[in-house]
């Protein structure tokens, strides 16, 4: 905990134990602290209850449908929305169970006098308490799903009354609300995602909206796209016919028997995908028919930071966007919902131990949904599949794909492919005498008995394979785990790695006792590590330089030199974009002269990506002269240049370097001079 949290922690605590909603504790249980950054920048203190959730009883109290409430506002003309602060702190917890929500922290050991966030219990209890105040105005003047209040009337008169009597019970109640967030005396309003009127309301509009929005096909792909999401298949040419056709169904696809009302009596299956510029998702119940029907549909383009997340993470946002989206359909839920996902890991995300601040957020944020993640792979997830690769999300050109020459390739030519290396693991399962037991247990599972099921719980066989933990268990068979050790450390897509990186690149996918063992063997006897292993130099930290806000904006450059002679060449021209790290590297001779560097920026550089405001260089005759000064000027780019025996100040590049230079000892030939190509 940085100083910064310890001196809000330490602040937090005083104010809630002088507001008397907490006090020191003698639990014999606690959970544990820790702060989640909120929009404005602040910090929130959250406990994780992930534990004490998994042991509680499930709060089996309804919260109230969302078509029942809508249904009570018709005739009405006139509305108020409130919402109270403080949310569940409004509820006191049972006495006698204060030492359950026990949570400990640096200054001691405290437990909760009042609800926190978190309880799966919570919305439960929460909506009880709301409805036992409220009980003889509910459906009559006032709907209430949780701290949100909607007041109703059908003429202004009797809307000052009824507003009155709500505020008078919530202050004999000790209940505020936030003003910023209540909306008096209105004739259209939004009530939990819904925009209520004088005039009506339209649940199906809002839940399909990603139908409606679609954009009408311009390409076959987007067509077979669309085609494949309403499970249609027909030969593409588009006329006026088939745009008559393309709206109609859309209109099918969002009436009725299609779209279905929510049931709470019935489990929800939720499907979930993201591609690298959308998600989408599905949720869904199943009918009579004992088909699923959809209940409504997501789509959203990730915006901001989101479209440089990874894909575990891109597809964990899918799953927080689609509970968000249908909180009041799915908080509080007493049947599990059962979420479909292609991403395989994410079946272990909610046992996950140690995670970072983001996906304790999205933790504290699933806390109160009753939810199990299961894997289905992608061929069989086609609806959340199309609305994540809507065509008008797909508006950044893929990058292009090229392959490297088969010279380069040729000294690992030997390394099976790793499709190959998996079709032998299939056949190789039954060799290896450790795995029978397990083997036996998952191809009779049914008979196995609750005691024998929760010892192989991790294991699960999947397409022919064994999986451990979500990643495929190598046998002990043949050189099965050799050939794996060659993939994942000596080829040119690995490049050499180290002891931990070679860890953990085989250690995403695969996984067999004492892995860590032959890894760190077969490293220590690399002959290629050995040859290209450099002492390692003192590290100097490198300078903090300015964030750009865009790609290319901020670029550096420095030479690699004194490199052996290869035709013309004896150096490399390296070039950073500050703000994705993309790197451009070119072959050049050491008597490179200005007006020729510039034409290597304006042919590499500045064409394709646009000019710089700023670079960032050594102070080398080569990119410090009055020929690029002048230039520099002319086009009002910032030229700034790194201290003399302190490349470090330059770190883009200074941080690249070495690595091209690993790559180069290691898969150049022998002597070293083809190393251009």
């Amino acid at each position: 905990m940085t100083d910064a949290e310890s001196v809000t922690l330490k602040q937090w605590l005083e104010d809630e134990l002088k507001a008397g909603k907490i006090r020191p504790s003698k639990s014999p249980i606690s959970s544990p602290v820790m702060f989640v950054p909120k929009k404005d920048g602040s910090r929130r203190l959250v406990v994780d209850y992930r534990k004490l959730n998994a042991r509680s009883k499930k709060n089996v109290y309804p919260l109230p449908r969302p078509d029942d409430l809508m249904s009570k506002l018709r005739g009405a003309k006139l509305f108020t929305k409130l919402d109270l602060r403080w949310g569940y702190n409004n509820v006191r917890v049972k006495e006698g169970d204060e030492w359950k929500t026990a949570f400990r922290t640096k200054y001691g050991l405290l437990e909760t006098l009042v609800m926190p966030f978190g309880l799966s219990g919570a919305p439960g209890a929460f909506q009880a308490m709301m409805n036992e105040v409220f009980q003889d105005l509910l459906d009559v003047s006032v709907i209430i799903y949780l701290d949100d209040i909607l007041i109703f009337s059908s003429n202004p008169e009797e809307h000052e009354s009824h507003v009155k009597e709500v505020l008078k019970r919530l202050m004999e109640m000790q209940l505020f609300c936030k003003g910023s967030k209540c909306e008096f005396h209105q004739t259209t309003v939004e009530y939990l995602g819904i925009i209520v009127s004088d005039k009506g309301f339209s649940l199906d509009k809002l839940k399909i909206q990603a139908v409606q929005e679609w954009p009408v096909p311009t390409t076959v792909k987007q067509v077979q796209s669309f085609l494949g999401f309403a499970n249609f298949e027909v030969k593409w040419q588009w006329t006026e016919k088939e745009e008559s056709a393309f709206r109609e169904l859309q209109k099918a696809i969002i009436n009725a028997p299609v779209i279905v009302h929510a049931d709470p009596t019935k489990p929800y299956f939720l499907e979930t995908d993201a591609s690298g510029a959308a998600l989408g998702s599905v949720l869904s119940q199943r009918q009579e028919d004992g088909r699923l029907h959809p209940i409504g549909y997501l789509s959203e383009s990730f915006k901001g930071a989101e479209q440089n997340y990874d894909t575990h993470d891109k597809e964990l946002l899918a799953i927080i966007r689609s509970f968000e989206h249908w909180r009041i359909y799915l908080e509080g839920t007493v049947l599990p919902i059962t979420v479909f996902t292609d991403h395989r890991n994410l079946e272990y995300w909610k046992e996950s131990r140690t995670f970072n601040r983001q996906h304790a957020r999205w933790h504290l944020l699933l806390a109160g949904f009753h939810f199990q993640i299961m894997y289905r792979p992608g061929k069989q997830s086609t609806k959340p599949d199309a609305l994540s690769r809507r065509a008008d999300h797909l508006d950044i050109p893929p990058a292009d794909q090229s392959m490297l020459p088969e010279s380069v390739f040729a000294n690992v030519s030997l390394i099976l492919p790793e499709k190959e290396i998996q079709s032998r693991i299939e056949q190789s399962l039954d060799q290896d005498e450790s795995l029978s037991e397990i083997l036996e247990h998952l191809r009779n599972e049914s008979t196995a008995p609750a005691s024998v099921k929760r010892a192989f719980k991790d294991y699960k066989m999947e397409a022919g394979l064994l999986f451990y933990q979500g990643r495929i268990l190598v046998p002990d068979a043949g050189d099965l785990r050799e050939e794996l050790l060659k993939i994942f450390h000596d080829s040119p897509m690995a490049g050499h790695p180290g002891r931990q990186r070679t860890l953990e690149l085989l250690s995403r996918a695969y996984y067999w006792p004492g892995i860590r063992a032959d890894v760190y063997l077969h490293v220590d006897g690399c002959e290629t590590c050995q040859r290209i292993r450099l002492p390692k130099a003192k590290l100097i930290p490198a300078q903090p330089l300015e964030v750009p806000s865009r790609p290319w904006q901020h670029v550096s450059y420095d030479m690699i030199t004194d490199l052996p002679k290869d035709g013309q060449y004896d150096c490399i021209l390296v070039i950073v974009d500050s703000f994705t790290k993309f790197v451009v590297l070119v072959p050049v001779s050491k008597k490179l002269k200005a007006p020729e560097l510039a034409e290597i920026f304006l042919n590499r550089i500045w064409k394709q990506y646009g000019l710089p405001e700023k670079t960032v260089s050594d102070q080398g005759t080569v990119f410090n002269n009055k020929f690029l000064r002048a230039l520099y000027k002319r086009l009002g780019i910032d030229p700034h240049f790194s201290l003399a025996y302190h490349p470090q100040s330059d770190g883009q590049t200074e941080r690249v370097n070495p690595t091209i230079e690993h790559f180069l000892r290691a898969y150049a030939s022998v002597n070293q001079s083809d190393w251009v190509k």
